[in-house]
């Protein structure tokens, strides 16, 4: 049995996620250095038609517990969506990270050659392999929404590099 699901997804939804976790961090303190609300963030958008910030999150977390969730064959957590400040969105994707490690390599690698369907926007599905799911539209999927987080603070003058997307949670 390949190794592929669980290689190619558990550890990279920790990265990611723990790299999210250190962006949001770092926002969360230099809008205290700097002494303004957070809160600014949480509908901020970069073009009229795209989701605000706290969607992002949300969705990067959805993206990979959905993911985890759907290939194999387990009940995913469900969260509220409720968050109302920093501390809770760093919670979620605490919480994420958390659950995302209780899952098995050997559940995740059992789906392999299985048929995912799951929602595209509000009123169709899509049918992929277990493979081609994980790799042509989860990991994409999250990478777009952290990224556009990332792209956010930037943008709104939050001192991170290159280096907090991409290593942030690792060790130094």
């Amino acid at each position: 049995m390949s190794s592929l699901l669980s290689s190619a997804s558990i550890p990279v939804f920790k990265l990611m996620l723990g790299n999210l976790k250190v962006c949001l961090e770092k926002a969360q303190a230099d809008a205290s250095l700097r002494g303004f609300d957070a809160q600014v963030f949480f509908d901020y958008r970069l073009a009229p038609d795209m989701l605000p910030f706290k969607k992002q999150v949300l969705i990067a977390c959805d993206a990979a517990k959905l993911c985890v969730a759907r290939i194999a064959q387990i009940e995913a957590p469900k969260f509220e969506d409720n968050e109302t400040d920093f501390a809770q969105l760093i919670e979620r994707v605490s919480k994420t990270l958390a659950w995302i490690s209780t899952v098995s390599p050997e559940a995740m690698d059992q789906g392999a050659g299985r048929e995912i369907t799951f929602a595209v926007g509000k009123t169709m599905t899509k049918t992929m392999k277990a493979e081609d799911y994980l790799t042509q539209w989860a990991l994409p999927n999250m990478f777009f929404h952290i990224t556009t987080t990332y792209t956010i603070l930037r943008h709104n003058g939050v001192p991170l590099g290159k280096i907090d997307y991409l290593a942030g949670s690792l060790p130094a």
